[in-house]
């Protein structure tokens, strides 16, 4: 741990930044360790300037909001309800709940070519947890526009075709376990939630969530759909003691375990990238043809990080700027973690456990049309 500590110090100051050295701290056992650390890290390798975030969201950002008015209250009845853990005092959950719509507004409103889809505040409420609302703001709105666009489009047809990795993975990995799933009919509906959300709707302990959050924005953004593939595969014998039919294999897999070997997993998981890549396989999970934004958009989305300055440099650039200017980017580059937040950490893994779904809940709750046009 202390020399991992020491490569993150040295990545983070070096001119340009060391990403490879950070992702490498990311993707490795234990991950970044720490949220003080996941704060410094995470927004370089999105390429967040934290000395340029965007404003807080301002008052009145939910009546001035012009998307589509029927998703929006159902969205926001759904957060008022779901999005935050039990137990919390109310003031307390008021103030999260409120930070959560109104970053998730506020990317919308600026980002009008992207659609909220339900599982997205699951992700919005880890970094807003982690890094405070500015900063989340700034971080989702990246990932948004590149890791999870295929999943903000208007309809599901980009997310089933990020799905269609799943078997093609499966059938390279184990022939036997792919033909068994494909004769059982199960689809990868199992895996909606655990793709779209990152994880984060169906582990129960939230340090696992961030040791996979980790995992992924030092990753290509089909990671999330490698993993999936390998939990999959780590369960492969309880997978052929099941009937062979649809309800049973889904029902057994849309139960995601809560004891998994992680580190084990996520090693393998970038193995399998490696051994096939999404170029590999892209035939094979294009049912029709079909372009995928977030994976064309990835290369370019790489060679950008590479040339980001380290913290230091960025201040001194800073304080070239007016004493107004300078002291309010300051107040919004310190860290946003308010007492408030931390007190509400605890009480996480509550709620992000607490809907696992099941077979027809899942599909019915997460997606009615892919349902519907499944059968």
């Amino acid at each position: 741990k202390k020399q991992k500590l020491v490569e993150i110090h040295q990545a983070l100051n070096s001119d340009p930044v060391d990403i490879e050295t950070l992702r490498r701290a990311a993707v490795s056992e234990g991950g970044l360790l720490t949220d003080e650390i996941r704060r410094k890290v995470w927004p370089k390798l999105l390429g967040v300037n934290v000395y340029d975030l965007p404003a807080k969201p301002g008052p009145n950002l939910w009546i001035s909001h012009d998307w589509d008015y029927r998703y929006a209250s159902v969205g926001h009845r759904y957060l008022k309800s779901h999005s935050l853990p039990p137990g919390m005092r109310d003031d307390q959950r008021g103030v999260l709940q409120e930070q959560l719509i109104d970053i998730i507004l506020l990317i919308l409103k600026r980002n009008p070519q992207l659609h909220y889809y339900q599982g997205y505040h699951d992700i919005v409420v880890t970094f807003l947890l982690v890094v405070g609302e500015r900063m989340a703001v700034a971080m989702v709105e990246t990932l948004s526009t590149h890791h999870l666009r295929d999943f903000m489009d208007p309809t599901m047809d980009s997310t089933k075709h990020i799905l269609n990795y799943l078997m093609p993975i499966l059938e390279q990995v184990d022939p036997e376990l792919h033909e068994f799933m494909q004769r059982a009919e199960v689809g990868t509906i199992f895996a909606l939630s655990w793709l779209i959300t990152w994880y984060g709707h169906v582990l129960s302990d939230f340090r696992h969530v961030l040791r996979l959050y980790d995992f992924f924005l030092a990753s290509h953004p089909l990671m999330a759909i490698y993993f999936a593939a390998v939990i999959v595969l780590h369960r492969e014998k309880e997978v052929k003691h099941c009937d062979c039919d649809m309800p049973s294999i889904h029902q057994l897999l849309s139960q995601i375990p809560q004891n998994l070997p992680y580190e084990e997993l996520i090693s393998r998981a970038e193995e399998l990238l490696k051994c096939y890549p999404p170029t590999l396989l892209e035939k094979r999970a294009a049912i029709q043809p079909r372009k995928s934004l977030t994976i064309s958009s990835f290369q370019d989305f790489q060679r950008a990080r590479l040339q980001q300055r380290p913290d230091a440099v960025l201040r001194r650039q800073l304080q070239k700027r007016p004493p107004a200017e300078l002291a309010a980017v300051e107040d919004a580059a310190a860290t946003e973690s308010s007492h408030l937040v931390k007190m509400a950490v605890w009480g996480i893994s509550a709620t992000l456990g607490a809907a696992a779904l099941a077979v027809a809940q899942t599909a019915l709750e997460w997606a009615p049309e892919f349902l519907l046009q499944l059968f």
